[in-house]
């Protein structure tokens, strides 16, 4: 009788059975990475409703509600145990890979997420979508213009050498025009895509920059951590996890990698803790022909209309501190007219300070 009862018990048993999986919205900013996931625990009710649901993870704000949004619309037949419906709850995910897929290991009807040929750049990846939620999430994506004004001092055997105030205008990811101050006098540098021109206030000269002023910039942009973090280098480089390196003590830090096409490469380092960049580190060729190793130290977070951002940048050359940017304000995202970057007529058009 126990059998014939055990065997009637199972006839009554029905697995959860999706009838109806919602995609989610398109999301109105743009996605960081072109593979990045949303894992949410859903509470499936037995009264055929969907109960709680919960972000276990998600690369930003927004990509979490939109998938939130979908799975609260799902439509379902409840599990049955014994012939009678129960409450069960299930980790399911949406897959974001140039466009919304759905899937999990245990629910019928899913979609199997696509694997990566690379677990490395995966992991990376992973970081990266870290570092951009701690920073402002889909506010830190969406910035397009950057005004920083602060000071910028030279270092000499860790000591003040020099400063001067600066006040620096970007349009991402290629468009910067910086403007120095001492002592009363001007200097302006600006470059858009690969052109540039300077103006040296003291003796009144307008010109073009040099192929390797040009270069140079080009460079910075290459190991700057917006660069990094919003993907433009996505086409000339290839990303990957280096592994954990220690830093301060008792604490690590994550380390991934860009490689260029062009061979060169630079690491940028993560607080394994709260996610915060923290270093990047490449080599190039100095004047003299050696190389030297540079290190870009990221500190003092501060947050600007939701958006953090390192008030302090020290720049370390073959371990020597050599500059230290120090910002006391940042505004992002005003209107900047195209004009400011293209080069003047005339050295007179420079001798009115820049207005925004």
């Amino acid at each position: 009788m126990l059998v014939l009862f055990g065997a009637f018990a199972r006839a009554q048993d029905s697995a959860l059975e999706i009838t109806k999986r919602p995609m989610p919205e398109t999301p109105k900013t743009a996605v960081s990475d072109s593979s990045v996931q949303v894992v949410l625990r859903v509470e499936f009710l037995d009264t055929g409703r969907i109960g709680d649901v919960t972000v276990l993870s998600a690369p930003t704000r927004e990509l979490g509600k939109l998938a939130v949004a979908a799975a609260q619309n799902i439509e379902f037949t409840p599990e049955k145990k014994a012939g009678r419906a129960v409450s069960v709850t299930h980790t399911i995910f949406y897959a974001f890979y140039n466009g919304w897929i759905a899937g999990d290991g245990d629910l019928n009807n899913a979609v199997e997420p696509k694997t990566s040929s690379n677990p490395d750049a995966e992991k990376a990846s992973s970081i990266i979508s870290k570092a951009v939620e701690t920073l402002g999430g889909d506010r830190y994506l969406a910035v397009k213009t950057q005004i920083g004004r602060g000071k910028f001092s030279v270092m000499r055997e860790n000591q003040l050498a020099a400063f001067q105030s600066f006040l620096d205008v970007i349009r991402f990811p290629d468009m910067e025009r910086t403007e120095f101050k001492q002592n009363g006098m001007r200097t302006v540098q600006a470059n858009s895509g690969s052109t540039g021109w300077v103006y040296d206030g003291d003796q009144e000269i307008l010109q073009d920059q040099s192929e390797e002023q040009v270069a140079a910039f080009k460079q910075g942009l290459r190991v700057s951590l917006d660069n990094l973090l919003r993907g433009y280098w996505k086409g000339e480089a290839e990303l990957s996890y280096v592994g954990k390196r220690p830093a301060t003590l008792g604490r690590r830090n994550e380390v991934v990698k860009l490689t260029y096409k062009d061979g060169f490469s630079v690491e940028f380092e993560f607080s394994a803790d709260d996610h915060l960049p923290q270093k990047a580190i490449y080599t190039r060729k100095a004047v003299s022909g050696d190389e030297m190793k540079e290190e870009d130290h990221y500190a003092q977070f501060v947050e600007f209309s939701g958006i953090k951002v390192p008030l302090v940048i020290d720049r370390f050359e073959n371990g020597d501190h050599a500059s230290r940017i120090n910002y006391e304000s940042i505004e992002f995202n005003k209107n900047i007219p195209d004009s400011i970057f293209a080069k003047p007529q005339n050295p007179k058009e420079l001798k009115k300070e820049l207005k925004l």
